[in-house]
């Protein structure tokens, strides 16, 4: 089956998987989303992320983190949403990067230089396409 935003798809798979309370969820792997989970784990929204590698694609197993707050399971993740799609391209210069939630989240963003967060290109002066927001 072929999918038009495999981005948009991994962020929704995450989404559901933290709402329904899921310890982890699989994703077809590429190595952009490789980079966006490496960054999610840097930032501490997710637990860990392995690459299982079946003779095909191979999958990312990513292991969502939760907290305790009164007796309920909480996911760190409170709100995941894809701001660049493939109908419209939202590109952000080094001026203009935004910040998500008063700076208590993170923006990702595809640069020359990788897959960064919004910090990340603040500090080395570079922009680019603003591929989601997490907070």
């Amino acid at each position: 089956m072929s999918m038009t935003d495999p981005i948009a798809d991994m962020l929704t798979r995450i989404r559901n998987a933290t709402q329904a309370g899921h310890r982890r969820v699989q994703i077809p792997a590429s190595n952009q989303k490789q980079a966006m989970a490496q960054l999610l784990v840097e930032q501490g929204y997710i637990d860990k992320f392995e690459i299982v590698d079946d003779n095909a694609q191979g999958t990312l197993r990513c292991f969502l983190k939760y907290y305790n707050k009164e007796g309920k399971r909480i996911g760190v993740i409170e709100g995941i949403n894809r701001i660049s799609r493939p109908g419209r391209r939202i590109f952000a210069g080094k001026d203009n990067i935004p910040k998500v939630c008063g700076g208590y989240g993170i923006s990702i963003l595809s640069t020359n230089q990788g897959i960064l967060t919004g910090h990340q290109c603040r500090m080395r002066g570079v922009g680019g396409e603003v591929l989601c927001e997490v907070w």
